[in-house]
């Protein structure tokens, strides 16, 4: 077979690209004393001869496309197209990342971002804001819940996505933005605000009734952990004494940093083993435990998970499952038992790597399986039933008997109240009913 000299060139000049990390990374896995039987593996690795007639094949794929292909391309877009198809053909979750994506992880997972500071949501077509988050450009600027955001730097928003309304008003740091806004219905008002940057939460949490905590963690982030520990001390100063139960929510959470999710199991645990992970490499061998301190106080513990509970998610909830713990209720979890390293490369770009396998307490592996529910509860939807609040009561009757042992009567209608969180989530209040169940057996 004939190659002409360019293509045996650049088949050179890839087969040196490709050589030169594979021969660095054999040394640490030599200087290794912990994981000497990781030394043999990479060494084979990195003494291989190099695929040259697979590389010359790609040259020539590569020039053929340059010569034939109906609209011209630069060598720059077919060898990042390249390194895309080899990263995705790997596996679903090993990708490369450009500057923009990379940029986009960081923000995810840190937490922290470029912005406003406005919770937003669509209706009719049109961007409204949920909520300003609090000292933010946004909250300081006047805005309100309920304003319908019209422009956006003088650029309509009706017809865009809210992703595409949400990209514009993120971006630089002290950059300037001027959003017009409509509020009640009346005239536009034009609103200017200077990006800063902006810390995304991600546990909610609250009382559901006198006793029983919510905890809602909507994404595993660098913070994950010390807001959880917040939150459960939090909740019990607000009950005013140990809470009588408390429901961990990790349904549709993709998931996020290892380490937070070890440290969010580590709040219910005091003993045992968390996770461990399985790799090729030495440094993916790792095993976490608990310690300890108990910020939970040991209360009875209902771990919601569904389809969309992924990863660091599953990892927590296998964890409290093994450990006798908590007791899990929802819909089998998504399955995703691999381990993802970040690798940050030249120009702002990044290798996202499927580096490891975890597994929970008791070795079982979740990968395309996911963890099942102790108690499965699927979603249903809830509705009153208004006939309970027409029942005429011995409370109702003229010149009834009181209650010889004290206390108010409690007619018809009196039992009104606040609408809730588990009014209108079926699993949430099958969730809270089990903790009051567990509390009654146990006598308190």
């Amino acid at each position: 077979m004939l190659h002409s000299p360019r293509l045996t060139q650049l088949a050179l000049t890839i087969a040196l690209a490709i050589g030169a990390p594979l021969a660095s990374a054999a040394e640490p896995a030599k200087a290794s004393p912990a994981k000497p039987a990781a030394v043999p593996a990479t060494e084979v690795t990195a003494k291989a001869p190099l695929p040259l007639e697979e590389l010359r094949t790609f040259a020539e794929v590569m020039d053929r496309i340059k010569a034939a292909y109906v609209e011209p391309v630069d060598d720059k877009t077919l060898l990042e197209n390249a390194i895309k198809g080899m990263l995705s053909n790997l596996d679903p979750h090993s990708a490369y990342l450009g500057p923009e994506d990379f940029q986009e992880l960081q923000e995810s997972t840190s937490g922290e971002f470029g912005g406003l500071g406005i919770e937003v949501g669509q209706e009719d077509g049109n961007i409204k804001v949920v909520s300003p988050i609090d000292d933010t450009p946004a909250s300081r600027a006047g805005v309100q819940a309920g304003d319908l955001i019209v422009k956006i730097n003088g650029a309509p928003t009706r017809g865009q996505t809210m992703t595409e309304a949400v990209d514009k008003m993120r971006g630089k740091i002290g950059e300037k933005i001027t959003l017009t806004l409509v509020r009640d219905g009346g005239n536009p008002f034009d609103v200017t605000l200077a990006r800063a940057v902006i810390q995304v939460k991600s546990v909610k949490s609250q009382l559901l009734e006198s006793g029983y905590g919510y905890i809602r963690i909507t994404q595993f982030q660098v913070k994950t952990g010390d807001e959880v520990g917040k939150a459960l001390a939090k909740l019990r100063k607000d009950n005013g004494k140990k809470l009588r139960g408390v429901i961990l929510d990790l349904r549709n959470n993709p998931g996020g940093v290892l380490q937070s999710a070890v440290e969010v199991a580590d709040h219910f645990l005091t003993k045992g083993l968390i996770v461990y992970t399985k790799g090729r490499i030495a440094n993916s061998e790792l095993r976490f435990n608990a310690d300890p301190a108990d910020a939970s106080e040991g209360v009875p513990l209902v771990v919601l998970i569904n389809g969309g509970s992924a990863s660091a998610s599953e990892i927590v909830a296998g964890a409290l499952q093994d450990q006798k713990r908590a007791v899990l209720m929802g819909t089998d979890s998504f399955g995703k038992g691999s381990v993802q390293t970040v690798l940050p490369l030249a120009n702002d770009r990044a290798l996202k790597l499927t580096t490891a396998l975890y597994y929970t307490p008791n070795g079982r592996s979740i990968q395309a399986q996911g963890i099942v529910p102790d108690i499965e509860v699927r979603p249903a939807k809830l509705t009153a039933d208004a006939s309970d609040n027409d029942t005429f009561k011995e409370a109702d009757l003229q010149g009834h008997l009181g209650n010889g042992n004290g206390g108010a009567d409690r007619p018809t209608g009196s039992s009104k109240r606040q609408e809730r969180p588990q009014d209108s989530d079926y699993q949430l209040s099958q969730a809270l009913s089990l903790l009051k169940g567990l509390n009654i057996t146990k006598g308190d």
